[in-house]
C-alpha cells in the first residue's frame, strides 16, 4: 500500500477523536484508502461495517457486551458438545436412554453433531488453503482462544473432531517409503489435510480461528450454514484485525471479526443463497447489471463480449460474490474494501469497479478471442488496484 502522509492520518485521527464520529466524513477518508497505522484501519471497518456506534462513549461498553456473547457462542456450540462427546467414551451410555449416537430421530442432538461435522470438514478443507502464498494464516496466533484450550476442559475440540471424522472418511495417500506427501503450499493448494502440520496442542494457527468464526456463524445462521466462498471473505477482515498494531484490539480479533463478518453478510448473503439467483436480490440480476452498465459506458466492448458470447457468469460471478478477494494480492484486496466499505451504496460501487476492470483491458478483449479472453477475465493481468479504483471512480462521476 502506498504510504500516508502524516496530514491524511491526523485527517483520520480529527474525525475519529470527536464524541460523535461524522459518518459523512469518515467515508469520504476511507473511500481514498485507509492507513494502517495506530490501527486506524480496524477501528474506521469497525464502525463502516455498523458494529460500533457513532458515539464514542458507547463502544468499550459495546465491545464488552459483544465480546461477552461471543464467548457464550463458543461455550454452547463448541465446548458443550465437545463434552458431551468426550463424556460419551468414559460412561458408556446405556442406548436405551432418550438420547443416544445412534437415535434416528432428527431432532437428537447427536443427529445435529453429525450434520454440523460435515459442515465442518467443508470449512476445514477451505481455510486450510486461505492464501496460500502468505505464511500468515499458518502461524500462531499471540492470542489462542483460552477457553478453547483450557486444561480444565476436557472435550473434544474441533480440530479433534476433524481429525475423527477425516480418519473415518478417507486413508491418506503414503508414498513408498512411508512418508506422508508433502507439497510445498506455495506451489499448490493443498489437497489433503495431511499437507499441514498441525500446531502442536496449546498453540491455534490463524487458520484454526478461522474455522472457528465460519463454524459458528453456520451453527447461528441455519438458513444459510456454510458456503464455499464465504472463507475468503472472512479472512482479509481476519487478517486485518488481527495484524492490528493495538494489542488491546488484536488481542479480540476473533470476536470482533465474527460480528463484523456477520455484519457483512447480512448485506451480501444473498449472493450466496441458490434459491435467490434469479430474483432481484440475487446474483444473476447483478451479473447482468456489470454488462447493462458497461453497456452504458463502452458499448463497443459490450457488444464485443456479447458477439463471443462471453457471459457475465463466467467471471463476474466470482468478482462480485467473493468481493474481488481473489483477483488480486490480500494488501490490494484490503485497499478495494476500504473503498467498498466506506460507499455508502457499496455494492453499487463493485459494479463500477467490475466495469473498470474491464474497460482497463478493452484494447486486449477487443482483439482477443474467446479462449483469450476468457483467460483474460479468469486470471485478471491488471495488478495496481489504485488505477483500477481510479477507473472506477471516473465512471462513478461520469453518471
Amino acid at each position: 500500500a502506498r504510504g500516508f502522509a502524516p496530514l491524511r492520518i491526523a485527517d483520520f485521527q480529527e474525525v475519529l477523536g470527536e464524541p460523535t464520529v461524522a459518518l459523512t466524513k469518515l467515508r469520504e477518508l476511507c473511500f481514498s484508502g485507509i492507513p494502517f497505522d495506530g490501527g486506524l484501519r480496524c477501528l474506521c471497518w469497525k464502525i463502516l461495517l455498523n458494529y460500533l456506534p457513532l458515539e464514542k462513549a458507547l463502544w468499550s461498553a459495546l465491545l464488552k457486551k459483544q465480546r461477552d456473547l461471543y464467548s457464550q457462542f463458543l461455550k454452547e456450540m463448541i465446548i458443550q458438545p465437545g463434552i458431551a462427546k468426550a463424556n460419551l467414551g468414559v460412561s458408556r451410555e446405556d442406548v436405551t436412554l432418550e438420547d443416544h449416537p445412534l437415535n434416528p430421530n432428527p431432532d437428537s442432538r447427536w443427529n445435529t453433531y453429525f450434520k454440523d461435522n460435515e459442515v465442518l470438514l467443508q470449512i476445514d478443507k477451505d481455510v486450510r488453503r486461505l492464501y496460500p502464498d502468505m505464511a500468515f494464516f499458518q502461524r500462531p496466533t499471540d492470542y489462542p482462544c483460552l477457553l478453547i484450550l483450557d486444561p480444565q476442559n476436557e472435550f473434544e475440540t474441533l480440530r479433534r473432531r476433524v481429525e475423527q471424522t477425516t480418519l473415518k472418511s478417507q486413508t491418506v495417500a503414503r508414498n513408498r517409503s512411508g512418508v506422508t506427501n508433502v507439497s510445498s503450499p506455495l506451489k499448490t493448494a493443498p489437497s489433503s489435510l495431511s499437507e499441514y502440520e498441525v500446531l502442536p496442542n496449546g498453540c491455534e494457527a490463524h487458520w484454526e480461528v478461522v474455522e472457528r468464526i465460519l463454524f459458528i456463524y453456520a451453527k447461528l445462521n441455519p438458513g444459510i450454514a456454510y458456503v464455499q466462498g464465504m472463507n475468503e471473505i472472512v479472512g482479509p477482515l481476519y487478517y486485518t484485525f488481527a495484524t492490528d498494531p493495538n494489542s488491546e484490539w488484536k488481542e479480540h480479533a476473533e470476536a470482533d471479526t465474527f460480528f463484523c463478518f456477520t455484519n457483512l453478510m447480512a448485506e451480501i448473503r444473498d449472493n450466496f443463497i441458490k434459491s435467490l439467483d434469479d430474483s432481484q436480490c440475487g446474483i444473476t440480476y447483478k451479473m447482468e447489471k456489470v454488462y447493462s452498465t458497461l453497456k452504458e459506458k463502452d458499448v463497443e466492448l459490450y457488444l464485443k463480449l456479447q458477439e463471443q458470447n462471453i457471459k457475465p457468469q463466467f467471471f463476474a460471478f466470482r468478482w462480485l460474490t467473493l468481493l474481488l478477494s481473489q483477483e488480486f494480492l490480500l494488501p490490494d484486496v484490503i485497499r478495494i474494501w476500504d473503498s467498498l466499505f466506506a460507499d455508502d451504496k457499496r455494492f453499487d460501487f463493485l459494479l463500477l469497479v467490475c466495469c473498470a476492470m474491464l474497460t482497463l483491458i478493452r484494447d486486449q478483449l477487443l482483439e482477443g478471442d474467446f479462449t483469450l479472453n476468457m483467460r483474460l477475465l479468469q486470471d485478471y493481468p491488471i495488478s495496481d488496484v489504485h488505477l483500477i479504483l481510479k477507473k472506477a471512480k471516473e465512471l462513478q462521476d461520469s453518471k
